[in-house]
């Protein structure tokens, strides 16, 4: 699948100038509004949640420059983030940094336009550079349901590895640290041990499971143990062994346990070292 050409210059089109590119990235991790999430009654954990910091995430106002056609829905909450699925999106690897935006609008209008899908399906994103970016709407700190791996989008939080990891197309070590970062605090939150693994139920049969069925995963796993996919691609997925140990060490180099939901800390990104060019065409949509 390839995200049309008429979509990359659409978002050129609409992008700002890319000088401006380093004060739109300091502010990104300040500019979204106010938290409108129902309260939830958060599931008591099993265990010690041991705490991980939040890792700088830059906020979607930074990509989703472009006023959308019909507003979004309300977010969906799970009760919990049990485990976390990775994924690569099947586009190009040879982006610069200012290109990221672009290349995630067109992810974000491909699902929402020919896909019909209501917002984004990752819950976050990561470039080659380490950058983590919020993806589906609804509060990085909160369990938003996605539509990122078939049957087992409840109870789960997608992340997407910005490129395409086949054919010994290796991803980069800031990459790969920054997916083991996100994955330690996002699953802290809700006490569950990155070296764990969980049980699932699956919601639907357009994966390897069949409705209603158990399934147990790693609490980092990727698409392709449950769906019929090669994402994350083979290399990104021969590396998930090394993003659990990154994850439980981050887990466990804590010094207090907590027993609970902890707020994270917000931090704002640091912004890029010089302006690149725009985005390329050729990029595409997300694997499945």
């Amino acid at each position: 699948m390839h995200v049309e050409r008429r979509l990359i210059l659409r978002r050129a089109a609409q992008t700002t100038l890319i000088g401006a590119v380093t004060a739109a990235l300091a502010r990104a991790s300040t500019a979204s509004g106010p938290d409108t999430s129902p309260d939830r009654v958060w599931a008591d954990p099993v265990g010690p949640q041991w705490v991980a910091d939040q890792p700088v995430i830059v906020r979607r106002s930074y990509w989703d420059t472009v006023a959308p056609v019909r507003p979004l829905p309300p977010p969906r909450y799970a009760q919990a983030v049990k485990a976390v699925f990775i994924h690569h999106t099947d586009s190009g690897n040879n982006y610069a940094l200012a290109d990221v935006p672009g290349i995630i609008w067109s992810i974000h209008d491909d699902q929402t336009g020919r896909r019909g899908w209501d917002d984004i399906g990752y819950n976050f994103l990561v470039d080659r550079f380490g950058t983590v970016y919020e993806g589906r709407h609804g509060g990085v700190d909160k369990p938003v349901i996605g539509a990122h791996c078939s049957g087992f989008n409840i109870d789960t939080a997608g992340i997407a590895a910005i490129g395409t990891f086949a054919d010994g197309a290796e991803p980069t070590t800031a990459m790969l640290r920054a997916i083991g970062a996100l994955a330690a605090w996002k699953l802290s939150l809700h006490g569950v041990d990155a070296h764990a693994s969980t049980t699932l139920t699956c919601s639907d049969s357009d994966s390897r499971y069949q409705a209603g069925s158990r399934a147990r995963f790693a609490a980092v796993s990727g698409h392709m143990d449950a769906d019929c996919t090669y994402c994350p691609g083979s290399t990104l997925y021969a590396a998930l062994p090394g993003i659990r140990q990154d994850a439980f060490r981050i887990q466990q180099s804590s010094d207090h346990p907590v027993i609970g939901y902890t707020p994270p800390v917000q931090v704002k990104p640091s912004p890029p070292t010089a302006p690149t060019p725009l985005p390329r065409a050729g990029d595409s949509p997300p694997g499945r």
